[in-house]
């Protein structure tokens, strides 16, 4: 494990697309003890066209989470709404039925952004940046134009001293290029890159990793790529407590559907 210096940030000269989604979501009664939970998903893909993010693509959906038979309760109460039937196994419980629901919903926001995904796949050849993994589809993993990017590091990819260099990327900096585990359904090619310097901040600060398509041309392409997404960082001004690892067209869509959402 070494560190790779990727040169100076260069802006993205073709067309590239940016994809996430969003979710709210509150108890809006109780059948007993069992939870009525309210959600509202959404994704969307905004475009960049002449330095103007423009939307390509959004989507909505508005879901009720509750037991089976509070489902047939509430009869005509929900029109409007996509039921979602929780797992009824046990005792209704408040607090176990609220993380079956959340769990619900955080899986019904993943399928709509990759139905997203593809319905604009299916239109435009253009470069797309998703916020999160590329085995959500085995697609996404082998679309030689789509780029994962995961803030979260609870999984890491290397042991001991290996672990600790990749820990402490310097700023400009990209890990090699490995395979990570646990992708053997769509497999996927993967780097580490720093954004932002860490000294002073925590070992995982402005660290992001990198999901490619497992291919020669992206172990060629990874400096290039990495030098796109550090001219894409989020601007230190934002508010969002996870500026550091943020890519600024991956903020501007939820931005969009926060606003949209609460108009």
């Amino acid at each position: 494990m070494q560190g790779f210096p990727v040169g100076s940030p260069e802006p993205w000269t073709e067309l590239v697309a940016f994809l996430d989604g969003t979710q709210r979501y509150e108890v809006m009664a109780y059948a007993g003890a069992s939870p009525v939970v309210v959600a509202e998903i959404a994704a969307a893909v905004l475009e960049r066209r002449d330095r103007q993010l423009h939307v390509a693509i959004v989507a909505r959906r508005r879901l009720v989470l509750a037991r089976p038979d509070v489902i047939k309760e509430l009869g005509d109460a929900i029109d409007g709404l996509e039921a979602v039937t929780l797992d009824e196994e046990g005792p209704a419980h408040p607090v176990r039925d609220f993380q079956l629901a959340r769990r619900e919903i955080d899986a019904a926001r993943g399928r709509l952004e990759v139905e997203l995904g593809h319905r604009y796949r299916a239109g435009s050849t253009a470069w797309l940046l998703i916020d999160g993994t590329l085995s959500e589809s085995p697609q996404w993993a082998t679309d030689p134009r789509m780029i994962g990017i995961a803030k979260s590091h609870a999984t890491l990819p290397f042991v001991g001293p290996d672990l600790e260099r990749y820990l402490r990327l310097p700023a400009g900096h990209r890990s090699p290029v490995f395979q990570p585990p646990g992708h053997e359904v769509a497999p996927v090619y993967s780097w580490g890159l720093r954004l932002w310097p860490w000294e002073g901040k925590d070992l995982l600060h402005g660290l992001i990793r990198v999901e490619a398509c497992a291919a020669t041309e992206t172990v060629d392409q990874a400096d290039q790529i990495s030098r796109w997404l550090l001219a894409e960082r989020a601007p230190v001004s934002t508010p969002d407590p996870r500026w550091d690892r943020l890519l600024y067209g991956i903020r501007a869509v939820e931005e969009y559907l926060r606003a949209s959402g609460e108009r």
